[in-house]
């Protein structure tokens, strides 16, 4: 695919203006093709984005941290990426009929970023993780260009040298793993200074790629189980997992809330 077909496969005006706003998130209704046709577009091209992979965790995380929860409402891009969130979106009456997940996008863009010479920076996980996982993808994908990865830390005073050693190799996309809401945190205050065209935030992408953590069979990710899996390999998630009935619980107060401003402007109109 040249350049400029890749520009031109995703109609930023159709596609990305379709959105299911989920306790006050909006979500981008987009299928994993286009997800990848898209940031490949952004990559090549010069303004920054940012993009954020969402699930019901993150959703009542913004609930509780402000700051958070503008991150998710400014980035450029806000992927489904949770069972939960399609759920939610069905009940709305807008679904996202796929779910499109951290690990497989980041497997789809650099796969096809490889064909354009795109160059990546990985940040974050654990001392060592991100130069195994860098080394996975050139496996898969030999023209894929990683330029650099760091551990780091996501702490302020760490900030400045960080961003220096990433603005040295000039990357076009910044995978960033530190979790959330510290990833999309650290991305979000330092866009003005690296100026990076994409940017987004992968969590524990890079345990997976390099074989540390075990992703979920494919049964169980597809029937939408992959959170017990996790949970059954890691049991101290369990106080994260009490954000889920929350979840629910909000979800259904936010249709219950549009159902009576609904009535209500029947009655007043």
């Amino acid at each position: 695919m040249s350049k400029m077909s890749v520009r031109n496969s995703v109609n930023d005006s159709t596609t990305l203006d379709d959105i299911v706003e989920i306790v006050g998130i909006p979500i981008n209704r987009i299928s994993s093709e286009d997800v990848t046709n898209t940031l490949v577009k952004w990559a090549l091209g010069q303004q920054p984005h940012h993009v954020v992979t969402v699930n019901p965790e993150f959703v009542m995380i913004g609930q509780e941290n402000k700051e958070f929860l503008q991150v998710l409402k400014s980035a450029s891009l806000r992927i489904a990426d949770g069972i939960g969130i399609l759920w939610a979106s069905y009940l709305l009456g807008k679904p996202i009929t796929e779910r499109v997940t951290g690990v497989d996008t980041v497997r789809s863009f650099t796969k096809e970023a490889s064909k354009h010479g795109v160059r990546f920076f990985f940040l974050g996980a654990a001392p060592g993780i991100a130069e195994l996982a860098a080394d996975s993808l050139r496996k898969e994908y030999p023209g894929l260009q990683i330029v650099g990865t760091y551990a780091g830390t996501p702490k302020v005073e760490d900030e400045e040298e960080i961003c220096e050693r990433i603005k040295s190799v000039h990357p076009q996309v910044l995978f960033v793993a530190y979790g959330a809401p510290i990833q999309d945190l650290w991305i979000a205050r330092t866009a003005h200074k690296l100026k990076i065209p994409v940017a987004i935030g992968v969590g524990g992408t890079f345990d997976f790629l390099a074989g540390t953590a075990i992703r979920a069979p494919r049964w169980m990710r597809r029937s939408g189980l992959e959170w017990l899996f996790r949970l059954i390999q890691e049991p101290r998630r369990w106080r994260r997992m009490l954000r889920l009935p929350r979840f629910v619980i909000a979800v259904f107060g936010s249709i219950w809330t549009r159902k009576n401003l609904l009535k209500g402007n029947r009655i007043h109109g």
